[in-house]
């Protein structure tokens, strides 16, 4: 399939009302109705899509978003609807982890990401131009860095490191993560002291290396 074919296709997406989602996952998980995981695979293919966007001038486009899509499914047959947390949210991960771990494989996950816009609609690639921008030496201290609070992220609970990443790295307001999880405020606040203190607990010795 070509990406305008796949364009007119997610143009008939349907989105979910609360009301449907809620009895599709348990005609599926009570009653393993095949229907029901397609209609749900389908209805959050907008979010391959958007996932995928950031390497849209990539030859293999359709490619990555393929493996989104693979991501998308094995989301929808682990996930448990009955834990707090919201389906976009936990899909996410997972379709992100499947388009990295393609490109990884291919070797083309640092020109992606290099090319992949920005918010503020610059590539990083273009901002490495900058005449500011960091020194080599920098950036290569920044990557080791980067690389080493990632693998601490990928260590902490699940809901503890969704929340670090909305919430800290996406600064997402807490009010809109704490609905979008099904929990209250207070319990964000908690999940995000939790996360930061077991991070600061796993880069302490590095960061004492470090000096």
């Amino acid at each position: 399939m070509k990406l305008e074919e796949y364009l007119h296709e997610l143009n008939k997406v349907k989105i979910l009302e609360p009301e449907e989602e809620a009895l599709l996952w348990l005609q599926y998980r009570q009653k393993e109705d095949m229907a029901a995981r397609r209609r749900l695979i389908e209805a959050y293919q907008p979010l391959v899509f958007k996932l995928a966007m950031p390497y849209r001038s990539m030859e293999c486009i359709m490619d990555i978003i393929q493996e989104g899509t693979v991501g998308l499914i094995e989301a929808a047959e682990t996930y448990q609807p009955e834990k707090a947390v919201a389906f976009s949210f936990y899909a996410a991960y997972r379709i992100r982890g499947r388009i990295l771990n393609f490109l990884k494989q291919e070797g083309r996950a640092d020109v992606a990401i290099l090319d992949a816009d920005q918010e503020d609609g610059c590539s990083a690639q273009e901002q490495l131009h900058d005449p500011n921008a960091l020194s080599v030496p920098e950036i290569a201290e920044l990557h080791e860095i980067s690389n080493v609070v990632k693998n601490a992220m990928e260590r902490l609970p699940e809901n503890e490191r969704m929340v670090l990443n909305q919430v800290v790295m996406g600064s997402c307001d807490v009010k809109s993560v704490a609905a979008m999880m099904n929990v209250s405020t207070s319990h964000i606040y908690r999940l995000q002291r939790n996360g930061s203190r077991r991070i600061r607990g796993m880069l302490s010795g590095f960061m004492h290396r470090w000096k």
